[in-house]
This record gives structure tokens, sequence and C-alpha cells, in this order.
């Protein structure tokens, strides 16, 4: 299981910190899957649920959906992903920041292109500032930009990716596009405060520092 820091590593960009919201639900509980291949904490009202993983992902994967209890759906963990790739043009690079980037004790695969597995909230700027958190070992983009910020952690060879977040790939949306489950915001002042304030995220975080992946 991780633990906090607040040390800067290659994923952070100036002005990127661990949240200093702490979490606030009174209660939890461990989710563990039947063939007990996966295990996290959660606050005990939030509901954790699998169902079945999406067509073309590999054999053995999971997707595990986790409730509030008003049914919303507020962070899915996905396993057994196949490994993708995007084109990103120069033109369609929009800037990222970076606003929590926490070290997170996770198997991964190392190589170019991605760094050691973090739990991270990060904002792409668009006709507003789009949110996101999740876990990545994926390297954002170069010069704080980028086209699309994938909360996506490689996985050792063979066993597929995975991911654990709102949702897997966060980018600049269209006016004209539904925007949830990511978070919008007018101001990067005010993601901030999502990060450093809510009690929403502080929860968060702990449940996906708390993530367990047998290898």
């Amino acid at each position: 299981m991780g633990t906090p820091s607040t040390a800067p590593t290659a994923s952070e960009t100036p002005g990127s910190r661990a949240p200093e919201a702490a979490a606030t639900a009174a209660a939890w509980k461990t989710f563990t899957d039947a063939g007990k291949t996966v295990s996290f904490d959660l606050p005990e009202e939030w509901i954790a649920q699998s169902v079945p993983p999406e067509e073309g992902t590999l054999a053995g994967a999971l997707k595990v959906e986790v409730k509030k209890p008003d049914g919303t759906v507020i962070a899915v963990l996905r396993t057994g992903l196949p490994p993708s790739a995007s084109e990103c043009a120069e033109a369609a690079r929009r800037p990222y920041t970076v606003i929590s980037s926490v070290p997170v004790d996770l198997p991964s695969l190392t190589g170019e292109g991605t760094i050691a597995p973090h739990v991270v909230f990060r904002v792409i700027q668009g006709y507003r500032y789009f949110g996101s958190f999740g876990i990545t070992n994926v390297v954002g983009g170069t010069d704080s930009q980028a086209c699309e910020l994938r909360n996506v952690v490689r996985g050792p060879a063979g066993k597929g990716d995975y991911s654990f977040g709102d949702m897997p790939v966060l980018k600049a949306f269209a006016p004209d596009e539904k925007v949830a489950p990511a978070k919008a915001f007018d101001t990067l002042d005010q993601a901030a405060k999502y990060v450093d304030e809510g009690t929403e995220f502080a929860n968060v975080q702990r449940m996906l520092m708390s993530l367990e992946i047998k290898n």
C-alpha cells in the first residue's frame, strides 16, 4: 500500500502538490474480488460492485464500479486492458496542470514514456478547465501540453494495463459534449480547492492509494 509523499517527481509540474485535506469518512471497509486478485478500501457508505468488463479485455479482466449511496459512479477499477496508443497532432495539444501527484506502490511496466505509478489529479485546458483523478504511470506530455491525459498504469508483461479513477482518459471537451464524470472548473484555483479543501477527493485519494494488485 502506498504512503503519501510531497517529494517532487518526474510526473509533477511546478506548483503540483499532495492535497492538504484529510479523508473524512467515519468508517471504511475493504473490497476484494472473488478471485482475490485486487483489493482496496472505500468509505463504508460507498458501494463497490463487480460488473462485466468491456469487450476486448484480456482473459481474467475485472471491472469494479464504486458508487455513492445515491447510485452515482465515483470511480471504476478496470484490469486486463489491452495496451493502446493515440496520435497527437501539434495543433491539437492543450496545456495541462498537475494539481496533485502522490507516488503509490503498484506493479507496473517500465520503459520509455513511463514513470513510477502515481495517484494524480490533473486538469487540461479547453473552454473550461477539465479535471480528472486516477492512477497512472504514463507521462502526460511534453512541455506540459497533451491531447489527452491517460489514467492508466502499464501493467507487467502479459497482465495488461489497468486503471482506477473517474475516467480512463481525460481530454479537453467540446461545448456540446458531456463532461461528467470529469470535473469542470472556471479557474485553476477552483480545481486546487477541490483537491485541497473538498472531502470527496480526500476520500477518493485514500481509496486509490489503498489499491493492491497481485502480480
